[in-house]
């Protein structure tokens, strides 16, 4: 896993690099900030949280920056019939995306999310109710469509689509099953992760793009 972070964490400074050679020293008029909203439903699992984020323009066909990440995640249903997990997440993350054109757009972001965890039993049932916390990354990949990312407009709107690739049990983006005969044995699913949003320019004048 840390040779995955490394060899991404690399191949965005290498892109960085080569998109700041388009045009050489930092520039105000290319920051932006702006945010998401994350909802996902999945499997008996609900996803809510927010994603603000301090971002630059390194081209026109490259954004980068760093995001903070909160995050409710509540699933049933986990280790038994009618058990309860309610997980609260936050921590620092980077990311960036590539536009091919101008509506459409592939992201990756790499994030490390501190988890509260706590475990409430089915009634009547042998567990025990648990309270824990846990670091973990998580490398989230996907594509999405950009609204009104025109020359001369400082402020879109987008919609993306990711996965947790790195599929890590602790993440709040997967979904973990347990054999009921077999509670040693599971099954981790990537849950889908739609997130939309707006890009707000800070400094642009009328000709940001």
């Amino acid at each position: 896993m840390k040779k995955i972070m490394l060899i991404v964490l690399a191949s965005v400074a290498v892109l960085f690099a080569h998109a700041q050679d388009e045009k050489t020293g930092f520039e105000k008029e290319r920051l932006f900030t702006g945010g998401s909203v994350t909802l996902s439903f999945f499997n008996g699992q609900t996803l809510l949280g927010a994603n603000p984020m301090l971002g630059y323009t390194l081209a026109n066909w490259i954004d980068g920056g760093i995001a903070f990440n909160f995050l409710y995640n509540g699933s049933r249903d986990y280790y038994q019939f009618n058990d309860k997990i309610r997980q609260t997440v936050y921590g620092p993350g980077v990311f960036t995306r590539l536009y091919p054109v101008k509506f459409l757009f592939v992201q990756g972001q790499l994030e490390h999310n501190f988890t509260t965890l706590k475990y409430i039993p089915a009634p009547g049932s042998s567990y025990q109710q648990d309270k824990q916390t846990t670091g973990t990354n998580s490398l989230l990949l996907g594509a999405g469509l950009a609204q009104g990312r025109e020359p001369g407009s400082n402020t879109f709107f987008y919609i993306s689509l990711l996965f947790d690739v790195l599929k890590n049990m602790n993440s709040p983006y997967v979904n973990v099953s347990y054999n009921p005969d077999n509670p040693a044995a599971q099954r981790i699913d990537m849950v889908p992760i739609i997130r939309a949003g707006a890009s707000i320019g800070l400094f642009q004048g009328r000709n940001r793009r």
